[in-house]
């Protein structure tokens, strides 16, 4: 089938792919629910009762538009982060900031650099505005700080992407080396610091807050510990002339009123997410020893999911996975090698990770055949 002709030619250029198909799309295919949905980092201990309860009262007011502003929410994640509202944009989950980021920064043909391996979302969106992507690889299966660094550098990189933790590995930079890579970044770029899993990272993961600091803008999401993926909120921090910026393009009234009530309410429920974090803790020690038990290697994780080495290259992982997927165990894996010979499991329920120990030794067995 052919394109549309009206298409530009970017956009004829581009093809009809999205960075990830859905555990739903998946479900449809095969014909039968997941057993475990253990596959899109999502935090199967849901939101926090309190942030249900807003959201429901919320939802009788959903024929009125959400505020363009998000001005309660956004005046109380800088009162949360010790910051100012004007230094604190909401946004479409991550996802949807990384896109308004790209349009605000990235010209046509202007270079940006990110990991080979990395979120493939945001080189979606750098495709999309006609960028021009350059990869470093992982070290150590983590990504490396000073080749991005050096990359940039090297290309007169506009944005540079690294998060931390990261996703897919896990793996995860001290507070120091971050900031030392901040100070490192070249005149003219930007590093976007995407920190979606950073509630589930060590003390000392995350260096203290800048706003004003030109060289840096920080991602964060009510998707993970607040378990809140559904409801698309995220938020960036950084200097006000950038925040300010966002205004010029972003979908004034695309936060709707249910999601900030439900982030509003999650953030002040401290309780919750010390619940949620202890129970991602312990389902992220049930992954490693089930991974163990079958003479995998579990990779240290930061994150809420582990990702497991399972000893081959990137063929036999897939065939793990497809073996899983074809037992009802929805899980994903890197896309670029060596990190494609993990598969990645995210923290789910006792009853979730009952089901992948139980499917695991088969799937093992027939991928090995």
């Amino acid at each position: 089938m052919t394109d549309d002709p009206r298409l530009t030619p970017l956009a004829a250029s581009l093809p009809a792919t999205v960075p990830f198909v859905g555990p739903e799309t998946q479900e449809r295919a095969r014909g039968a629910a997941f057993v475990a949905r253990l596959g899109a980092n999502e935090s199967v201990f849901g939101p926090s009762p309190k942030a249900i309860a807003a959201m429901q009262a919320a939802a009788a007011d959903v024929w009125k538009y959400g505020d363009p502003e998000s001005h309660d929410l956004r005046h109380a994640l800088a009162a949360h982060l010790g910051v100012t509202a004007g230094n604190v944009m909401v946004g479409g989950g991550i996802d949807g900031l990384l896109g308004l980021l790209v349009r605000l920064i990235v010209g046509p043909g202007e270079a940006v650099v990110t990991s080979a391996g990395a979120y493939p979302t945001f080189n979606y969106h750098v495709a999309g505005f006609g960028g021009v992507l350059h990869t470093v690889p992982y070290c150590d299966d983590a990504e490396d700080p000073a080749a991005l660094i050096a990359k940039a550098a090297e290309v007169g990189a506009r944005l540079i992407y690294l998060a931390n933790p990261d996703n897919p590995m896990g793996s995860w930079h001290g507070a120091e080396r971050i900031a030392a890579t901040i100070a490192a970044v070249p005149p003219g770029a930007l590093l976007i610091l995407d920190e979606a899993y950073i509630e589930f990272a060590p003390e000392g993961t995350a260096p203290p807050l800048d706003p004003e600091n030109p060289r840096v803008i920080r991602l964060r999401t009510f998707s993970k510990a607040h378990g809140m993926a559904g409801a698309r909120v995220g938020y960036a921090i950084g200097p006000a002339n950038l925040i300010r910026a966002f205004d010029k393009v972003r979908d004034h009234f695309g936060m709707n009123r249910i999601s900030q009530a439900g982030a509003l309410a999650a953030l002040a429920d401290g309780d919750w997410l010390a619940h949620v974090q202890a129970q991602v803790a312990a389902a992220r020690d049930r992954i490693a020893a089930i991974a163990r038990a079958n003479g995998l290697s579990p990779l240290p994780s930061a994150t809420n999911f582990v990702t497991i080495d399972c000893g081959r290259d990137g063929a036999f992982a897939k065939a793990v996975l497809e073996e899983l997927i074809a037992r009802g165990i929805f899980v994903r894996m890197p896309f670029v090698a060596p990190q494609n010979r993990c598969i990645r499991v995210s923290c789910g329920t006792p009853a979730d990770l009952d089901a992948f120990a139980a499917a695991l030794p088969a799937a093992l067995a027939a991928a090995r055949a």
